[in-house]
């Protein structure tokens, strides 16, 4: 198993972008995916990594709850708002990964500020989103929307976190593997490191 980025796209065995896991301290900001896919806090507590998996909905909770146990490992849960890291004391976790779980925060920039206060220094964020090209176009091929008009746009995005102290250090737009000449990329995945303390 590997930390998943998105539906019929490359994940982390391919991008590499989260290293080796095993005796950190890692965060689930936002509970990946729906059934079949293994929360990532539950994959990364495969790997042997300390997980914790945060998210507003009680029924995702539950859900990485059930699917810890089946797989027989252990995964940190909190139910609340995805800013309310009080839970972890300054600089000590390792690595943030949020995929697909941003899109509703209405706060970005204080979540920013709790994802920067918690990692050490230099650790990674991960996050995947839906790419702000594809959001364009709606679920029916009838419907368009204005760039920015259906989600954040990239330079929104990328302001967000260098005015947080991030730095960007990777971006990939992936494609549809289902699309053999995609007209756009379906998802957009950045690894933003913390910078300062």
């Amino acid at each position: 198993m590997s930390i998943w980025y998105g539906a019929h796209v490359a994940d982390e065995s391919e991008l590499r972008l989260c290293g080796d896991v095993a005796g950190k301290r890692v965060i689930e900001l936002g509970i990946s995916g729906a059934p079949p896919v293994i929360p990532n806090s539950v994959v990364m507590a495969q790997a042997g990594a300390r997980a914790i998996a945060l998210d507003p909905d009680a029924q995702a909770i539950a859900g990485v709850r059930a699917a810890a146990e089946r797989a027989e490992v252990t995964v940190q849960c909190h139910h609340a708002d995805l800013a309310d890291l009080g839970f972890a004391t300054s600089a000590s976790v390792d690595l943030v990964v949020a995929a697909h779980s941003l899109g509703s925060v209405d706060d970005l920039p204080r979540l920013l500020r709790q994802v920067h206060r918690v990692l050490k220094p230099g650790a990674p964020f991960v996050v995947a989103l839906k790419h702000p090209v594809a959001a364009m176009f709606g679920s029916d091929a009838t419907a368009t929307y204005a760039y920015g008009a259906n989600g954040t746009t990239f330079t929104e995005l990328y302001m967000a976190f260098e005015r947080s102290n991030f730095r960007l250090d990777v971006v990939h737009e992936l494609n549809d593997r289902r699309v053999r000449d995609p007209l756009y990329p379906s998802v957009l995945v950045v690894r933003a490191r913390k910078q300062g303390v």
